[in-house]
């Protein structure tokens, strides 16, 4: 097989460039459809602020890529005290023509509550590229301002912002993940993760979800030059790719090596979740809410109390399964 696809003139850089093109198109598709359906999320807002926990709810029936995140203690406050929840492009709203559409920002409103004095937690995430090959979402870590003895992170978060603050100020050779050996911080960041419990870190490390570090500037820059040479590929040009060397091995034990330090991997999943599927979705989700109180209707008793009442001809209403305030059935 091998043999044959040698023999075939398959041109790489063309699949390659028209792959790119498909992503373009996919790119576009997202712009329009943010474009369009923003009078709709509009109204739509303004008919789920009169539903008492309606965002809870949708929560509840969150997808696996986000509900098996959420541990029993983040549960009670997101489905107790989360009352909004926006997805926003805001490259969009900065410039509909020219924003990159995959840049998004994710808005938790709460309650008040025991747990942290936010009313208000956002998250960024960033489309980049880097000159080692990634291409991805990046992000910020946010801190919460937790009460005292209150923190679900068990300290994780602040020690994730404070190990990126540091990279961000070391030099450049660092923030790829190139030092040669772990600063005090990322020790005891690294011992950290690796002591956390079987059950796994709170949902709210998700707010300390990193990715890589790649400016915008890189980025900016990294792009331009792939769009270099797709033009030159385009105008039948031969194009020799400058990046191609064995930085590729050593580009992967430091990824290897940044995952370690990284509280919450998942975070791009978990964020592409919201932004692609929970957030267009609500309705549905919430739908289904109110269809599991159905299903969970106890027709067995229900049909026992008929009979025991059908001559009294007191009939009463089939039991449900009562919520409780950290959102949970019994």
């Amino acid at each position: 097989m091998a043999d044959q696809i040698e023999d075939t003139p398959v041109y790489y850089e063309e699949l390659y460039d028209l792959e790119r093109e498909f992503e373009d198109v996919e790119v576009e598709i997202i712009r329009q459809q943010y474009i369009l359906s923003k009078p709709l999320y509009a109204k739509r807002a303004e008919l789920v602020a009169k539903i008492p926990k309606f965002w809870a709810l949708v929560l509840e029936q969150a997808p696996v890529e986000i509900d098996e995140y959420i541990q029993p203690t983040d549960a009670n406050v997101l489905y107790s005290h989360l009352t909004n929840l926006t997805v926003s492009r805001f490259s969009l709203e900065e410039d509909e023509k020219k924003g990159d559409p995959r840049n998004f920002l994710v808005r938790f409103e709460f309650s008040e509550n025991e747990y942290f004095e936010d009313r208000v937690i956002e998250k960024k995430f960033w489309w980049r590229h880097s000159k080692d090959g990634f291409e991805g979402l990046v992000s910020e870590p946010v801190t919460i301002k937790w009460k005292e003895g209150k923190d679900l992170t068990e300290g994780l978060l602040d020690l994730a912002k404070a190990v990126y603050d540091e990279q961000l100020a070391a030099p450049k050779e660092a923030k790829k993940g190139k030092q040669t050996e772990l600063t005090e911080k990322q020790k005891t960041l690294k011992k950290k993760i690796s002591e956390t419990g079987m059950g796994g870190v709170s949902f709210f490390c998700f707010f300390g979800y990193v990715g890589e570090i790649v400016s915008e500037e890189e980025s900016k820059e990294v792009i331009a030059k792939e769009n270099e040479r797709r033009k030159k590929r385009q105008a039948g040009e031969k194009v020799k790719d400058e990046d191609e060397d064995m930085e590729d091995e050593e580009d992967l034990d430091d990824d290897e090596e940044d995952d370690e330090l990284d509280i919450f991997p998942p975070g791009d999943v978990v964020a592409v979740t919201i932004a692609d599927e929970l957030w267009p979705n609500a309705i549905k989700y919430f739908t289904q809410a109110q269809d599991q109180d159905l299903d969970d209707v106890d027709f067995e008793d229900f049909e026992e109390d008929d009979e025991e009442e059908e001559n009294s001809g007191n009939a009463r209403p089939p039991k449900k399964h009562k919520r409780c305030a950290s959102g949970c059935k019994h």
